[in-house]
C-alpha cells in the first residue's frame, strides 16, 4: 500500500503561486501554513501583509489577513491583538517595508513588548517595485538606484534591525534564518513554529527574519542567488538566535 508522504497544507491556499522563478516568499508561505496546521490554530490566526511583495501573502495563506498600510504592519497588529487577545496574530513585512517607513512602528512595538509576531523577509532591495537600494543593501551591492554598488559615503550603511531589536526591553524572541537550502529552510520552520509559541504562552514579542534569495532584482539565476546568501549576505547578516528571553517552549 501506498504511504502518503507529502500533500498540500490545509492553510495554504489552491492558488499557483505568482513570484519569480526561485524567490524565497513562496518557501516561507508553506513554512507559515505548516506550522499552523501542526500548531492547529488555523481558526484563530489572523495575517497582517502592508505593501511590497509581501502584500500578497493573501492570495496564498488561508487564514484572515487584514492588510495594513505600507510599514504599518506592527501598528495593525498591535492593534487587532489588543481587542483580540485570543488571536494568534502576525505580520509578513519585506526588508523596505519593514526597516525604512516602518522602523519606528516596529521599534516601538518591541519595545512595549507587543505580544505579536513578526516575520521579516530580508531579501536586501525594493522587490516589487523594481529592484531600488533598501536600508539593508549591502556595501557594493547593485540596485537600480545603485548601479554601480552601494557607497557608505553617499548612502549610508544597511541597517541590522534584528540586533536594533534586540536591545529593546520588550523583545522577547529575535532569530535570523534563511531559505537558501533545505538545512537552513529546516532551521527556518523551527523558528516560525517557536515564535508562534511564545506568542500562544503570552511571553512577548518575537521576530525571525529571513534572508531570501531574489534573483530577478539581484539578476542572478536562482541558484547563483542561493549561493550569493551563503557567500556573501550572510557575511553581513549571520544566521543565529540574536536574542531569546524564553528558552524552551
Amino acid at each position: 500500500m501506498a504511504k502518503k508522504v507529502f500533500e498540500r497544507p490545509k492553510s495554504l491556499k489552491d492558488a499557483i503561486y505568482h513570484y519569480c522563478p526561485g524567490c524565497g516568499h513562496s518557501i516561507i508561505h508553506r513554512l507559515i501554513a505548516e506550522v499552523i496546521d501542526e500548531l492547529g490554530i488555523r481558526g484563530k490566526t489572523i495575517g497582517v501583509p502592508p505593501a511590497g511583495c509581501a502584500v500578497l501573502a493573501y492570495n496564498y495563506l488561508d487564514v484572515d489577513m487584514a492588510e495594513a498600510p505600507h510599514g504599518r504592519g506592527a501598528a495593525v497588529a498591535t492593534g487587532i491583538k489588543r481587542m483580540l487577545p485570543d488571536r494568534v496574530v502576525f505580520t509578513y513585512q519585506g526588508d523596505g517595508d519593514i526597516a525604512a517607513i516602518g522602523t519606528a512602528e516596529t521599534i516601538h512595538a518591541a519595545n512595549r513588548g507587543e505580544n505579536i509576531t513578526i516575520f521579516f523577509v530580508n531579501n536586501g532591495v525594493y522587490g516589487m517595485t523594481g529592484g531600488q537600494m533598501a536600508p539593508t543593501t549591502l556595501i557594493g551591492q547593485n540596485s537600480t538606484t545603485t548601479p554601480g554598488g552601494r557607497d557608505f559615503r553617499r548612502d549610508g550603511f544597511p541597517i541590522d534591525l534584528s540586533q536594533m531589536l534586540a536591545i529593546t526591553k520588550g523583545s522577547a524572541y529575535i532569530e535570523r534564518t534563511a531559505v537558501n537550502s533545505p538545512r537552513n529552510i529546516r532551521k527556518t520552520k523551527k523558528a516560525i513554529k517557536k515564535a508562534f509559541k511564545i506568542q500562544m504562552a503570552e511571553k512577548g514579542f518575537s521576530l525571525i527574519e529571513i534572508l531570501s534569495q531574489c534573483p530577478t532584482n539581484w539578476k542572478m539565476a536562482p541558484q547563483d542567488a542561493c549561493k550569493y546568501i551563503n557567500d556573501i549576505v550572510i557575511k553581513d547578516y549571520p544566521l543565529k538566535v540574536i536574542k531569546d528571553e524564553v528558552g524552551d517552549i
